[in-house]
């Protein structure tokens, strides 16, 4: 809808536009992040010549490795193994109106699925697991490998829902839902493949959404830790039985062989974590976040302080720990190559190597005896989800008060269940003097708001992202969260992150956000950081940058954003059967102007998960700048079929509605997107325009509303004050913009509207004061400047 302009003369020579609909694209533009980090491994099966190369020369290690749970993370399923570790399933496990049994007694396995007189069989091929729970695969259509609906608990002995067990119990909100066993979140080529075969290659084939996956042998494998053994075992043929080459031309991953701690993590965290691949590269050596990104406090699996709610994979509670930050310490001083815990008789032994002076005085450290407590009980207290064991690796003390505030476990009443954390933590309070749970507590509170959307202690959040001895994950997680609040000072202090902060997942997350609020100084740092050392900051800077002319980007960063962007489109593409990876790169394409392949790579998204609201959102946006808006419309209304509580969905139609001069259609969504959303400042704007004509006097209300929700939005100002002197309510309008006209803004209608104000008020000495503002804002252009000077020049001489 064009904006609607109207002349209102005032001394003469005033001209004040009417306030138009605010069509802005309410685009759902954040990156997300999948649940595992699924495909890490190098594509490519060159090179590798499988365990049992392996084992002339290292028989004991391969004994090792063959029992243990990296090697069995699948493995085919047999009558043999049914016998040794499955108990038979009884009874019939319901989910919703069908009934599940597996058949394990005697040939191939099998589950049937029962529905009213039907029956049908679903075969058993592989199994996945086996340290707390065993998952079965069975074929479906076109390749997929699906997980069956019904698993085994191996410490209880027995069967239950796949899907139920993962349903994740909020403190603060609804449970989730079950997903259904044949979504595409339960298909082993798509989800869980590369943690449980070894040189998988997929073979997806996107026109037919068919796979062809094969994998060089199951499990965990030895050159999957190791890298490529063809040349190792070469160089050692050659050099003759006894003899050592100089080259083994193999690595161990370790930092007695010149590797550093964080690299043997890396080598670990590509499956013990809960992140996003951006390539499919990864070899043992390289750096996570060269390869991956990685899901911290934001999502809605941690508690506000970090402890475990969902499944997460270790990786991220890893980065808390002071002892892991060291460098000292790394996943092998724990754990062997092959997943096994190194101080299972005595594991107290990992710890007082540095810590001995707590050795020493166990008991005034641990208020226990030896013999009742260990370390990790109580810095590493495990928690299950999904009938999985995990321990927590941040490593912290006890901190019963975070149960209080946020519900998340504690160590003491894990173990003293009779008690509640009040009793725990006044036990903690009585031993410590020092408070060392508060500086967790006040971090996790900014982080709970913050999700929350509020933002009264906003100056302390963005206080905390800069302090020196911040947190990695926390600060992070609140730069992240940072990403839906407009406040002016959160990109001047994400452009000094990006440049300067040692951490690329802190830089990477900065240069996200910062591609939400580009400007003449936000662009010019996203173009740098495009030269930055790691791919994961490179990718996360660009992505929005073809949204503005090339002259905004400096000469000198050209050629690197044009990379870092091919780097990008790479990234997307290396999972083609990843719905969010067509959305996230239908987002590139639409910042780009490529209006097609932005909506093609839309429909693709859709096509891989139906019931993913985002890119029918999105594909709206472009089908609109298209001008088929009929299918804009579609896409938006097959939204709110998915989730009748959409705000962006009832949003972006209100908008479309009143594009295409649909004015009551409009107003009933904008109304709708209010209801859902009480902080929605465009829905209240637009409806404070909306309703000019046929209700003025709620329409000033909708106005103070949008004003309130964003007081720094000069556009909202004027609109307000402009409907405001319609009715006469001149005091009104000055308490409105003069603070505008204090913090010298740009808006020249707000000035021109002040000054008209002043003088119909009579008060010309004001109306002089904000000509002269005006004149000497120096981020006018010379021709409004000088427009200003004219009108002051005019005002004196009367």
């Amino acid at each position: 809808m064009e904006r609607l302009e109207e002349k209102l003369w005032l001394n003469g020579h005033k001209k004040w536009s009417l306030p138009g609909i605010l069509f802005v694209v309410i685009a759902i533009g954040f990156l997300c992040y999948s649940s595992s980090l699924a495909e890490q491994k190098k594509p490519s099966v060159s090179g590798y010549l499988g365990s049992s190369q392996c084992r002339s020369c290292h028989e004991r290690f391969y004994q090792l490795w063959a029992s243990s749970y990296h090697g069995l993370a699948m493995q085919p399923y047999t009558e043999l193994f049914a016998k040794e570790n499955l108990k038979p399933q009884l009874d019939e496990i319901v989910i919703g109106k069908i009934r599940y049994r597996a058949v394990i007694d005697e040939g191939p396995g099998f589950v049937i699925e029962s529905e009213a007189q039907k029956q049908k069989k679903h075969p058993i091929l592989h199994v996945l697991g086996g340290k707390n729970v065993y998952y079965f695969l069975t074929p479906l259509e076109k390749g997929h490998l699906q997980t069956l609906p019904v698993a085994y608990d191996v410490n209880k002995q027995q069967w239950f829902d796949t899907a139920a067990s993962g349903v994740r119990h909020f403190p603060d909100r609804a449970n989730d839902e079950a997903v259904h066993w044949t979504d595409r979140a339960y298909t082993f080529n798509t989800a869980c493949y590369a943690c449980h075969v070894s040189q998988l290659v997929k073979n997806y084939d996107p026109k037919t959404d068919a796979y062809d996956t094969q994998w060089k042998e199951p499990g965990i494998n030895c050159e999957t830790c190791h890298g490529p053994a063809d040349e190792h075992v070469r160089v050692c043929l050659e050099a003759g039985e006894g003899n050592v080459p100089k080259d083994l031309k193999l690595k161990t991953i370790t930092q007695s062989r010149g590797f550093t701690g964080h690299q043997t993590d890396a080598a670990c965290s590509t499956c013990h974590a809960k992140g996003m691949p951006i390539t499919n590269e990864f070899v043992p050596g390289d750096d996570f976040f060269q390869h991956s990104d990685l899901v911290t406090l934001e999502h809605p699996d941690f508690y506000p302080d970090g402890r475990d709610l969902g499944e997460n994979y270790t990786f991220t509670s890893w980065r808390m720990s002071k002892c892991a930050q060291s460098g000292k310490l790394d996943c092998g001083s724990c754990h062997t190559s092959s997943g096994r815990f190194r101080f299972k008789d005595k594991p107290n032994d990992t710890c007082t190597s540095c810590h001995s002076d707590k050795a020493k005085n166990f008991k005034a450290h641990t208020h226990h005896e030896k013999s009742v407590v260990t370390c990790i009980q109580c810095h590493m207290p495990m928690t299950d989800f999904a009938r999985m064991n995990r321990s927590d690796h941040s490593m912290r003390p006890p901190m019963p008060s975070a149960t209080l505030q946020f519900q998340s476990p504690n160590a003491c009443n894990i173990c003293h269940q009779d008690k509640d954390a009040q009793w725990a933590d006044g036990h903690v309070r009585q031993w410590h003097k020092e408070d060392y749970q508060k500086p967790t507590l006040e971090t996790a509170a900014l982080i709970n708001q913050a999700r929350k959307g509020d933002w009264k202690n906003l100056s302390k959040m963005l206080a905390y992202i800069q302090h020196k001895d911040r947190d990695e994950v926390f600060a992070n997680s609140l730069i992240r969260l940072l990403q839906n609040n407009n406040d002016p000072r959160i990109a001047v202090i994400l452009t000094d992150l990006l440049k300067n902060d040692l951490s690329p997942l802190v830089r990477s997350s900065a240069a996200n956000v910062l591609g939400y609020r580009l400007d003449e100084k936000t662009v010019p740092a996203l173009a740098k950081a495009a030269e930055d050392p790691y791919r994961l900051v490179r990718i996360r800077a660009v992505p929005s940058l073809p949204s503005v002319p090339e002259r905004m980007i400096p000469a000198d960063h050209r050629i690197a954003v044009k990379k870092a962007s091919q780097e990008y489109v790479a990234s997307m593409a290396s999972r083609p059967d990843d719905a969010m990876s067509h959305y996230n790169l239908g987002n590139f394409y639409r910042n780009g102007g490529k209006l097609k392949q932005a909506a093609d790579s839309y429909e693709t998204a859709i096509k891989l998960q139906k019931d993913l609201i985002l890119p029918y959102v999105n594909a709206s946006l472009v089908y609109n700048r298209l001008g088929d808006n009929d299918t804009a419309a579609e896409r938006l209304k097959q939204a709110m079929a998915i989730d009748p509580n959409s705000t962006a969905a009832h949003l972006n139609l209100a908008l479309l509605y009143g594009e295409m001069g649909e004015r009551d259609k409009a107003v009933n969504e904008f109304r709708t997107t209010f209801k859902l959303d009480p902080q929605s400042a465009v829905a209240a704007y637009n409806l404070c325009i909306l309703l000019a004509e046929t209700k003025p006097q709620e329409l000033i209300d909708w106005g103070r509303k949008a004003i309130r929700l964003q007081p720094e939005n000069a556009r909202y100002a004027y609109t307000l004050a402009f409907y405001l002197h319609r009715a006469e309510q001149s005091d009104e309008v000055v308490a409105i913009l003069q603070p505008f006209v204090d913090r010298h803004t740009t808006e020249v209608d707000i000035y021109r509207m002040l000054t008209g104000v002043y003088e119909q008020m009579g008060d010309r000495a004001a109306a002089i004061k904000v000509y002269e503002t005006a004149a000497e804002n120096k981020q006018f252009p010379e021709q409004v400047r000088s427009m200003f000077r004219s009108h002051l020049q005019e005002l004196m001489s009367q």
